[in-house]
């Protein structure tokens, strides 16, 4: 046993330091990156958001809605084949990760997939990303989609980011723990706090020339421009694209006293009891449930929730004098706080 006592910090234990700017508005901000994925040599220029592979959240509906501004999706893996391979043969794929595991039947379905469409991004998605048959996974990966992008998590440290870039991952997944709907942390107390995770994890990533996703943790606009300051190359979101209508949530109505109250949305982590039930009969006998289900307010369509997001970075941009978001990890300074928000009419 040891203990590391230097501090490791969230999003909730900092602010970002403004800095003295020529700019004078948020539309002078580019919120797009070009980014350059090492083991392909190919390139790709949008928002780097990334709806997360849950299956309320992960949809096609989502994919077609986050392509209008330039974000991507990865794709939750319970579709059947024959319509992933429809919507891989449409538009909205090129901003569309295909999501998997790492059972054989995974990967015949992948190979399915691509028998009558083009797949350019992998997910490859486990809850530990720290064992050896994990980076054994990505090797296979990477020799069976030579031409593909490659995302694989999750990690938290710098040393697994370095082992699973050099083993072909093109990005790698940073956070175990942090999600809404996960109880990880809770249930084995395994975990690293998000924001030192993705400035450790981005530090490895970058001097291989590989990126970094920064994956849960994010409840508010603030904790994406956080994560893109402390070096993601790209931020996943899941309950923060909870709730819409592009969402494949059960909507939940209710009424009290013959009022009718503000309708809701489930909204579950993918190692919840619901999720278990709902695709394998259970949680299996030797395992725990290390996820729960919450119910979110319903909020209409995604548009409005993606204008709030892009438009809370423009103007951090502007806060910080960063006309490009590339620019963001070097004009960025996190200043650790006691208490970031004043509360006194409510959270």
């Amino acid at each position: 046993m040891r203990i590391e006592n230097d501090p490791k910090l969230d999003f909730k234990d900092v602010l970002i330091r403004p800095k003295r700017s020529t700019l004078a508005s948020r539309s002078e901000v580019d919120v797009t990156r070009t980014l350059r994925f090492m083991h392909t040599g190919r390139t790709w220029t949008g928002f780097p958001l990334v709806a997360a592979n849950m299956d309320v959240t992960g949809t096609m509906a989502m994919a077609g809605a986050l392509h209008r501004h330039g974000a991507m999706v990865a794709l939750h893996k319970h579709y059947p084949a024959d319509a992933l391979a429809d919507f891989f043969a449409g538009p909205a794929s090129a901003n569309t990760f295909y999501s998997l595991g790492t059972t054989e039947a995974d990967w015949e379905k992948l190979a399915a997939v691509k028998s009558r469409a083009p797949v350019h991004f992998l997910c490859i998605d486990v809850a530990n990303g720290y064992t050896e048959r994990f980076v054994e996974i990505v090797e296979r990966a990477r020799a069976e989609n030579p031409d593909a992008v490659i995302m694989a998590g999750n990690v938290v440290t710098g040393d697994m980011t370095e082992a699973l870039i050099l083993a072909g991952a093109d990005i790698v997944k940073v956070g175990i723990g942090p999600g809404s709907v996960c109880t990880t942390r809770k249930m084995t107390g395994v975990g690293y706090p998000q924001l030192s995770a993705v400035i450790e994890c981005a530090d490895a990533a970058h001097g291989l020339k590989g990126l970094v996703c920064a994956d849960g943790g994010c409840t508010v606009p603030g904790d994406v421009a956080k994560a893109y300051g402390a070096g993601a190359d790209f931020v996943m979101l899941g309950g923060m694209l909870a709730g819409h209508d592009e969402c494949e949530g059960e909507i939940v109505r209710e009424s009290v006293d013959g009022v009718e109250q503000p309708a809701k949305m489930i909204f579950y982590g993918m190692s919840s009891d619901t999720a278990m039930k709902k695709y394998a009969g259970g949680v299996a006998a030797y395992r725990a449930s290390e996820g729960k289900t919450v119910e979110v307010p319903y909020r209409g369509g995604v548009d409005a929730t993606m204008q709030e997001i892009m438009g809370g970075v423009r103007s951090m941009m502007t806060y910080i004098g960063a006309t490009k978001l590339k620019e963001v990890p070097k004009r960025t300074t996190f200043v650790m706080v006691g208490a970031q928000l004043n509360t006194v009419f409510g959270g």
